[in-house]
């Protein structure tokens, strides 16, 4: 099937521009969640791309942290404050570290590679917090973005930026879906099944799994340079086990069936938690629980599996 007449593409697309124009109708709170949570959405498509190979990545906040961090650092210190440079300085430090690390990890499976990525994500959560320089626990602020040498007022920022992160997101889940479609990404999905089975067949089964760390990684990094421009701001917080275990609670509660039901289920867990707090401030992790209980009883593949059950009824 063509890319131009594949319907998960031209729905990706046309979702670009409706967003875009749909940004100066939304109330400002309401963009502000659908740009963090599209920007951490590309951390939770690097969780369902490993997922997909039959792994889990408790730990998807070092590369989440590493990208927000490198953008930050850049802006801080060096003083580069043009969106795209910070943006691919993000990525290409997120992938930089996991090609190396990737040597050690592609060698593990299951729980030991979910424990071994928790592990190293608390690693850099650890230096992060005994960082002064760089506000241990508080952090630090981004200056003032610019767009190719141009530094428009800060509303027009605001816009500007939520426009490339709605870009960004949805353009990476198209190289995503069509990634998964390759053979490559067939692969990764016949590691799940059989890994022994895949090494029978000729393929290195570690170069795949490394291969696809580095792009999770990428994805992440990604997502964590356009938080730290959405918010203007990074502390350690990024690379806690609490930010990867959220990813991960978003990957189960969307499903893997489509890239643009993580996207789409990152969306409501923030609604879902911005209404629990408003509701009950004390409790609100409850609700949280509750929601993800309910899942896991009613729809164990996700919110995606009531898609796929009307399309399968139709």
């Amino acid at each position: 099937m063509s890319v131009l007449t594949d319907r998960n593409v031209l729905v990706l697309l046309a979702a670009i521009p409706l967003l875009i124009a749909a940004g100066p109708i939304m109330p400002d709170w309401v963009r502000f969640f659908l740009q963090v949570s599209l920007a951490s959405g590309l951390a939770v498509l690097g969780v369902v791309v490993q997922m997909r190979a039959g792994l889990v990545s408790f730990g998807q906040g070092l590369y989440y942290c590493l990208g927000a961090y490198a953008a930050g650092m850049t802006g801080h210190f060096v003083g580069v404050t043009d969106v795209f440079a910070l943006l691919g300085l993000g990525i290409v430090v997120a992938a930089g570290v996991a090609v190396v690390l990737g040597f050690l990890m592609s060698r593990y499976r299951e729980i030991f590679f979910a424990m071994l990525s928790l592990a190293l994500s608390m690693i850099l959560y650890g230096l992060l917090v005994k960082a002064e320089v760089l506000g241990s626990t508080d952090g630090f602020n981004l200056p003032k973005a610019t767009f190719l040498g141009l530094a428009p007022t800060e509303q027009a920022l605001r816009f500007a930026v939520y426009a490339l992160t709605c870009a960004v997101t949805l353009l990476a889940a198209i190289f995503l879906y069509r990634y998964l479609k390759s053979p490559m990404g067939r692969i990764g999905e016949a590691i799940a099944q059989n890994e022994i089975r895949v090494e029978y067949l000729g393929s290195s089964a570690r170069t795949v799994v490394h291969i696809t760390y580095v792009l999770a990684a990428a994805l992440s990094g990604a997502g964590g340079a356009l938080a730290a421009l959405a918010n203007g701001h990074v502390d350690p917080e990024m690379a806690n086990w609490t930010t990867s275990g959220q990813f991960v609670f978003v990957a189960l509660l969307s499903g893997t069936g489509n890239v643009a039901a993580p996207l789409i289920g990152n969306f409501l867990l923030e609604m879902i938690r911005v209404y629990a707090v408003a509701w009950s401030p004390y409790t609100w992790q409850l609700i949280l629980g509750a929601t993800m209980l309910l899942v896991i009883l009613f729809l164990p593949g996700g919110l995606w599996s009531l898609v796929e059950r009307r399309k399968a009824g139709g």
